[in-house]
């Protein structure tokens, strides 16, 4: 078996965060987005990770940084998203490039998932494919997913992308295993729609060929928003402070899920809900359910729900 990350997006519904950044190297509860996934793939499981150009230099760095053997970076050759193979694409190009012939555990890198990948490799069966879903409980919110219907014994019958009336809350997470029978239909298939990764699924369910599906209850985030990416660190957080060793904090109210990175200084403020990221400096200020971007100096000001892009300085 073979594990390939899709880590090539430039998330710009994120930006300023991910102007430079790719949203898998996003702090998130107190270590890049991409090393919670990775750590979860048994250790025996070669890991190919796939991004951009924009991105090689930082993910070979975030490689460098893992005491895990076995990673693999691929650069797929783009500089801007209108450039970009397409999820699909990508994937096919790895698979024939490197002439996998194995089964692939097959992932999108800007997604937490908080179960345990042995265990869903455990409910695998030889030669079908399997995808994991989880239960958002909501059917407002479904509607900015893609829906997995079921059939019996818990295969997949149909699938739904963001629809209008959900019949659902079950969604899907971007967590699947394809079995290397169907390999060369997936090949087949991106050849004509490779920016379309859920539709091989459809495809498959077109020829008749069973996906079988897992759920579990712990917490899942597509981390695609502002909004998004806080309700992730408030809920992994909890109502802790994640303060690396390297900051100082001195006469500091802190609310709630406050994370601060390394590197810096934080005196007389009052922060709840906020994520400083490395190299920042926070004084006489009010936070409330902010994100602070690295190399930022703040003085005597008060935000509410805003996104810092990095290097920002404020004074009052």
């Amino acid at each position: 078996m073979k594990a390939f990350i899709l880590a090539g997006g430039f998330a710009t519904r994120l930006w300023p965060l991910t102007e430079s950044r790719a949203k898998p190297l996003l702090p998130l509860a107190g270590q890049p987005m991409i090393s919670h996934l990775v750590e979860k793939i048994p250790a025996h499981i070669p890991v190919t990770i796939s991004t951009n150009e924009v991105f090689q230099q930082d993910f070979a760095t975030w490689k460098e940084q893992q005491s895990r053997s076995g990673i693999s970076i691929v650069i797929e050759q783009t500089t801007h998203d209108d450039q970009k193979l397409g999820a699909l694409g990508a994937t096919a190009q790895w698979i024939q490039q490197s002439d996998i012939t194995d089964d692939v555990l097959l992932l999108t890198g800007d997604n937490y998932c908080g179960f345990s990948i042995q265990d869903f490799l455990s409910h695998a069966k030889p030669g079908q494919t399997l995808l994991a879903a989880h239960d958002i409980g909501d059917i407002e919110a479904a509607k900015q997913f893609g829906t997995v219907l079921l059939g019996e014994h818990g295969s997949i019958r149909g699938f739904e992308e963001k629809p209008k009336e959900p019949k659902t809350t079950l969604v899907s997470t971007g967590c699947s295993l394809l079995p290397s029978e169907i390999l060369p239909i997936l090949l087949e298939y991106a050849a004509k729609h490779p920016d379309n990764i859920g539709g091989i699924f459809e495809e498959l369910l077109q020829r008749n060929l069973q996906i079988d599906c897992y759920t579990f209850e712990e917490p899942w985030f597509d981390v695609g928003s502002f909004d998004a990416y806080l309700e992730a660190t408030r809920t992994l957080v909890g109502q802790h402070h994640l303060i690396d060793a390297s900051s100082a904090v001195d006469t500091a109210d802190l609310q709630e899920s406050v994370v601060i990175g390394k590197n810096c200084q934080i005196s007389n403020a009052r922060l709840r809900n906020v994520v400083v990221f490395d190299n920042c400096t926070i004084e006489d200020c009010i936070l409330e359910n902010c994100v602070i971007d690295d190399d930022c100096m703040l003085q005597n000001i008060d935000l509410t729900g805003k996104m810092l892009r990095k290097g920002t300085t404020l004074r009052k």
